[in-house]
């Protein structure tokens, strides 16, 4: 495995973009791990819709970014006191959705600072009952990353007055459940550091001491990623997309999958458009699942069929058809 210098940017645009071209163009004979730190910003989920996602008053007033990432999950917020890190290897077909895998050398990492970090639910990092790190999974062409935050110093305040909190996630007084369920890393720690010696200690950590052997993208890869960040992720359709109204919402949390918003256009008793936001995790885009939709009758039998031949876990995680018919129908 290769460090890759990101020459200490912290523009999320830039930071995004070098993750994605790092995934699509390194040679893939070996995995690389990235680290970055942005700037005050909040990362989209990619199956999400960002205008219900963020306060958007508060965004504006304090020049917050606002970008979408590749990978699927739920929206977070990243300062600089939020380090980033991504394992990007070879898609062997187990490793998907499998979230201990990369985050042991992790919490492995932490533990030797002494937090008492673990892997615990959907893939979340936590100090007891408190989260200190979310992570997500994207792939391509026989290649993925697994990334995820680590709140090292983070103005907790402005995680909570940046984002806007789905009730069916957190049912009660969202704004005081959020604050209580998250903390940093620097609360934990046996002794004070600054987050570029936490840095450093995750990579001695990580590689095991002694020298990191690195990888620098050359001026032309710099090139393609500058022009990749201006294509993609300073896009106002890429970031926010256009969000067409729906005459049918249909919301609901699957327990270990996720949480669905499934919005329709009915006309004379068809689909005639359909769109699915949330913070699941799926290989393949769920805008082709939608498509799949279009032309059918809503009712149950008529979509039944439908959802027959699908693999749903393909683009939703671990749900299944009788769990879909009960999001699209009750």
């Amino acid at each position: 495995m290769r460090f890759i210098d990101n020459r200490g940017i912290t523009d999320p645009a830039l930071n995004l973009a070098l993750e994605e071209y790092a995934l699509k163009t390194f040679p893939a004979d070996e995995d690389y791990l990235l680290f970055y730190i942005n700037e005050p910003s909040i990362i989209i989920g990619k199956n999400q819709n960002t205008i219900e996602e963020i306060n958007a008053a508060y965004v504006k007033e304090h020049g917050i970014h606002v970008v979408r990432r590749l990978s699927g999950g739920g929206a977070v917020y990243h300062d600089l006191g939020n380090l980033n890190f991504s394992f990007i290897t070879n898609d062997d077909g187990k490793s998907f959705h499998n979230y201990r895998k990369f985050t042991e050398p992790v919490v492995a990492a932490l533990r030797r600072l002494g937090v008492n970090a673990e892997l615990t639910g959907r893939n979340d990092i936590q100090v007891g009952d408190r989260k200190i790190s979310g992570n997500a999974q994207y792939s391509a062409k026989g290649r993925m990353f697994s990334h995820g935050t680590l709140l090292f110093a983070s103005e907790i305040d402005h995680v909570v007055a940046a984002l806007r909190v789905n009730a069916a996630k957190i049912e009660s007084k969202a704004i005081k459940s959020i604050r209580s369920r998250v903390a940093n890393i620097s609360e934990f720690l046996r002794e004070p550091m600054t987050i570029e010696q936490f840095r450093a200690a995750l990579l001695e950590s990580i590689f095991g001491g002694g020298d990191v052997p690195e990888y620098k993208p050359s001026e032309a890869d710099w090139e393609a990623v500058r022009k990749l960040a201006d294509e993609r992720y300073r896009s106002w359709d890429w970031n926010y997309g256009k969000s067409p109204a729906f005459n049918v919402r249909k919301t609901k949390r699957i327990e270990g999958a996720g949480t669905y918003d499934l919005r329709l256009m009915v006309e004379g008793g068809k689909i005639v458009e359909a769109a699915v936001y949330g913070d699941y995790f799926g290989v393949e885009d769920s805008r082709e699942f939608a498509d799949k939709l279009v032309g059918v009758p809503y009712e149950e039998a008529a979509i039944r069929k439908r959802l027959e031949p699908i693999d749903l876990t393909r683009y939703f995680g671990p749900v299944t058809k009788e769990q879909w018919l009960e999001l699209m129908i009750d």
